[in-house]
């Protein structure tokens, strides 16, 4: 989630009923030049809690001092991420290349628990291939060093963000883990999510690119999942939230949207947030790529929240088609 999870858009989130957040990756690197980007995307709001910041990195001295970094600024616990499979982060070492040493990870883990009080949390890949698939290997080492819970992302490095999220190989982790284990991948939409969780057994469900989609993905699998829904998820989302999705406001969704960006960018950066997330909250709705040339052409601020108001609020009757498989929805969002 990368450029996109900032501390605006978490706080937005929140509104639309996310649950525990993680913030974009930060460098422990950056933070030991005092790099000023880095720090910004570490910031939080006191609205956003509980909340992690998510570090990456090779140096053990520099992972040891961003911890307690994250610690002092308050955060609710330490996210490292081994999954990221971005080339500029795994040829340093960093990201899903760990998990090609184990014994390095049980370094990282240990020197981090070592440097803070709060909880440490890690998120991964299946592994760095389909040969070297070694989640329930991490599992077993993150209990050892007193890890809270591990979120598998259910496709190896290899893979990147194609093909399907192997949740069958997450349920298989979570049957031996002695630890909590958060799920990840694919989860598109709220019956998904709430099936996904259901079937693996996870202790929870982590959503990325499915809330770029449907900013109230979080509230309806709450819906779904709250005591006393239909046992049926495809039956309740059939019904439920097909006459809930009639109801949604988008004009004030990017009423409530521009009024967070507006606490953190300036008006060319809040446009172009605007923009980026106006495009695939259009995805799956009648003249959605007319839409997408349109906006990207526009350069005015007021321009741009007249073309967006004009696209959105014909649609509050309209359903929204599957369109999760859309390149442009696939690449690198959770």
């Amino acid at each position: 989630m990368a450029a996109i999870t900032d501390c605006a858009f978490r706080s937005f989130m929140r509104e639309m009923g996310a649950g525990i957040m993680t913030t974009e990756l930060v460098s422990a690197t950056g933070l030991k030049y005092s790099s000023e980007k880095t720090r910004r995307i570490m910031k939080f709001t006191p609205d956003q809690h509980p909340v992690g910041v998510q570090l990456f990195g090779e140096e053990l001295e520099d992972l040891y001092a961003a911890a307690k970094e994250v610690e002092q600024m308050g955060a609710d616990f330490v996210d490292l991420n081994f999954g990221c499979p971005v080339p500029k982060v795994v040829k340093k070492g960093a990201g899903s290349a760990v998990l090609k040493d184990l014994n390095n990870l049980r370094q990282i883990l240990r020197t981090v628990k070592s440097a803070v009080q709060i909880p440490v949390t890690i998120k991964v890949r299946t592994g760095w291939d389909a040969n070297t698939r070694n989640t329930s290997e991490v599992a077993q080492i993150a209990y050892d060093e007193g890890i809270t819970w591990v979120s598998i992302h259910g496709r190896t490095r290899a893979q990147a963000y194609s093909g399907e999220a192997d949740w069958l190989y997450i349920s298989e982790v979570k049957s031996k883990a002695k630890l909590p284990i958060i799920g990840n991948g694919d989860l598109t939409n709220p019956q998904r999510a709430c099936e996904r969780l259901k079937e693996s057994g996870c202790d929870g469900a982590m959503i990325g690119r499915g809330c770029l989609k449907n900013p109230w993905i979080f509230s309806e699998a709450l819906a779904l999942w709250a005591p006393g829904a239909n046992s049926n998820l495809s039956a309740v989302a059939a019904g439920e939230l097909s006459r809930a999705q009639a109801h949604k406001n988008f004009v004030y969704l990017f009423e409530r949207l521009h009024s967070h960006l507006a606490t953190f960018w300036d008006e060319r950066m809040i446009s172009l947030q605007l923009k980026k997330l106006s495009v695939w909250y259009s995805a799956g709705y009648p003249g959605s790529a007319q839409f997408r040339k349109t906006i990207f052409q526009v350069t005015e601020h007021q321009e741009v929240l007249s073309k967006i108001r004009e696209f959105f609020e014909r649609l509050n009757e309209i359903n929204q088609a599957d369109t999760s498989s859309e390149a442009f929805l696939m690449g690198g969002h959770g």
